[in-house]
């Protein structure tokens, strides 16, 4: 029986002499689908690379005064050193400047020519050098510019080949609407239909300005326009020239996932040129969202680019990744902060996971003298627990084979701290002190084991460093690289009884951080007049900073909405913050409709002390400004769950 494939690419990277951590958490994300892949039984492909032809390459090297292969090089070696360092299992890395690229274009070239998609022209008009994009007027922005990246664009005049790309507006419009999964999430889906509906210009696909790319066949002062180049590499590296065998097994691709500002040349260009080749379409379109650091979006200019070699050097890298990967949705942008990076090593890694495997071989060395004894008993305690932990198991392959990387690894994180609180329910040291329970002890401590046995697979895709150091301490002896979904979907009992664990250690230490210096109290006296001092504070309005950080603002998004029966004003909300949802009561029933307030995303009071209105209760309180009568919501487009300051 032949085994299942699954080929996943990131886009090949432009060679920016500033790594971010944005590149790393595109790459961390593909990186965990393969792993689970691999983990499920699959014949994995996932590739990644860089893209390193154009005009602003050619022009960054002139100003170093290097070669453009020259200066390329520098920066794809330091992409490839992050992504060792980052723990990304790509199964190649497909450079644009190499031989075997530069052939599969050309090729390209010639057959759309030769179908009669491609003509020698003049184009005139509009072009934004970074993005190596063509624009219109009506395309640009309010100011201008490159709609994109929002630079200046310069108006060029220079002979070209087109691609007929108008030639298939219908039949790509068909085959969105047909396939609602080839663009994910939906609201990119809805801005490619919107963009083919406004009309698609032939697209002009080469350049005669600089000659840093791939030549024309047959007329080499041309160059061929990068993202005719660029998009091309992922039949490259799949083998369409090189090996027919392995581009049957892996074309399609299953997953192209970029950036959401490149969906649109992945679900238009791309798809018309395979059209052009009678070639099959990818399987799907992912646009994840963007970073954003300290509620900003990162930029070179703004000096709030955060480099990752410097985040693993101090947290290490499956830190970084399990970050990423659990704190922001797929398809959504996300917020970055040191401090919640902070919180999130502390309170999950440390206390959780971390908590649970110190707790369960300390147990194991001192009750049992290091070794894992088989589980003979059992009761409600014990049930509930395992019931639980096949509950997690079954939803865990649904879900990541939905890509919702986030979800999965918040229920995951749940199973640990119900197994945390096994141990509480359980008081092995109680048990301990009992020689008549030294059945149930044993039962206990297996439980405990194999709950880590369990989620050490299951972390694997997310965090390949930490998975294995779990197995080795828990003494398991099988090659922890050969293990698979099936090691954990057999059932429950995995764990050979009669081992001894290995060597415990500490995963992730506890991160102290600076507190701030609490200020000396004053001395009291008979004199002190407290309550004169709050009344003036609050008779004048004014409250101290320290006050005000008392209050926990945080972003939410509505995603449902109902009117309070028997009322005019109350609207009850469902809102997420990103790992938790709440009811809260606002009274905006007059102002919104129901329909309306869904998707909206904004300001909850957190920390607010919960309220009862008409028989619900309110965890929380929205903020609104009053015009006249009427409330009206403050919104944001900052992240559900992002932290008001």
């Amino acid at each position: 029986m032949a085994s299942k494939s699954f080929y996943i690419t990131t886009p090949i990277y432009y060679p920016s002499a500033k790594l971010h951590i944005g590149h790393a958490y595109c790459t961390t994300i593909a990186d965990a689908m393969a792993r689970f892949k691999r983990l499920a039984g699959y014949d994995v492909f996932f590739l990644t690379g860089s893209d390193e032809h154009g005009q602003k390459i050619q022009q960054a090297a002139e100003k170093e005064g290097v070669t453009p292969i020259e200066y390329v090089n520098k920066i794809v070696a330091g992409f490839q050193a992050l992504w060792k360092r980052l723990h990304i299992s790509n199964d190649d890395f497909l450079r644009t400047s190499e031989p075997r690229h530069h052939r599969v274009v050309q090729e390209f070239f010639r057959r759309a020519k030769a179908k009669g998609d491609v003509y020698k022209g003049e184009y005139t008009g509009l072009y934004c050098t970074p993005c190596e994009s063509y624009w219109t007027e009506l395309q640009l922005d309010e100011n201008g510019c490159c709609p994109d990246c929002h630079r200046p664009v310069q108006q060029v005049s220079e002979e070209a080949y087109f691609f007929k790309l108008s030639n298939y507006a219908d039949r790509l419009l068909k085959h969105i609407e047909e396939n609602p999964d080839f663009i994910q999430p939906v609201s990119r889906r809805n801005e490619m239909i919107s963009f083919i509906k406004q009309g698609l210009d032939d697209l002009c696909i080469s350049r005669t300005s600089f000659d840093w790319g791939i030549p024309v066949p047959d007329d080499e002062k041309h160059v061929i326009y990068v993202w005719f180049d660029a998009l091309t590499n992922y039949v490259t590296a799949a083998g369409f020239f090189d090996d027919p065998e392995k581009f049957k097994k892996f074309w399609p691709a299953d997953v192209h996932l970029v950036g959401k500002e490149i969906v649109r040349f992945h679900s238009i260009i791309w798809p018309a040129i395979l059209m052009s080749l009678d070639l099959p379409l990818p399987k799907q379109i992912y646009g994840h969202g963007w970073l954003i650091v300290d509620g900003d979006k990162m930029s070179k200019s703004k000096g709030n680019v955060v480099d990752p070699n410097l985040l693993i050097d101090e947290f290490g890298a499956d830190a970084i990744r399990y970050f990423l990967l659990r704190e922001i949705a797929l398809g959504q942008d996300g917020n970055f902060s040191r401090d919640a990076l902070i919180g999130r090593i502390n309170a999950d890694l440390a206390n959780d996971l971390g908590n649970l495997l110190h707790r369960t071989l300390n147990m194991i060395a001192k009750f049992q003298d290091g070794v894992i004894e088989a589980a003979t008993t059992k009761n409600e305690t014990d049930d509930a627990l395992i019931g639980d932990a096949w509950e997690m198991v079954s939803g865990y392959e649904a879900g990541m084979e939905k890509m919702a990387i986030s979800p999965v690894i918040r229920r995951l994180w749940t199973f640990i701290g119900r197994a945390n609180k096994y141990i509480d329910e359980t008081a092995p040291w109680a048990l301990a002190k009992d020689p008549t329970k030294k059945a149930e002890l044993a039962t206990v401590m297996y439980n405990l084991a194999e709950s880590l046995r369990v989620i050490s697979i299951l972390i694997s895709p997310f965090m390949p460093e930490t998975a294995p150091k779990i197995w080795a301490q828990l003494g398991m002896t099988k090659d922890f690289a050969s293990v698979r979904l099936d090691d954990v979907k057999n059932g429950w009992g995995g764990l050979p009884a009669g081992q001894h664990i290995g060597e415990a250690e500490p995963l992730f230490p506890r991160i102290e951080t600076e507190k701030e210096e609490t200020p000396a109290k004053p001395e009291k006296t008979k004199t002190a007049p407290k309550q004169e001092k709050k009344t003036e504070t609050a008779e004048s309005g004014v409250i101290t900073i320290d006050e005000f950080k008392r209050t926990e603002l945080r972003v939410a998004e509505v995603t449902a909405a109902e009117r309070v029966p028997k009322t005019d004003k109350l609207m009850k909300l469902t809102l997420t913050l990103g790992d938790e949802t709440r009811e809260v009561v606002s009274g905006i029933a007059d102002t919104y409709t129901a329909e309306e307030l869904v998707g909206k995303h904004v300001i909850l009071v957190a920390n607010l002390k919960p309220a009862k209105l008409r028989g619900i209760v309110s965890h929380g309180m929205v903020l609104a400004a009053s015009d006249g009568e009427k409330l009206r919501l403050i919104e944001t487009d900052m992240p559900a769950g992002s932290v008001v300051r």
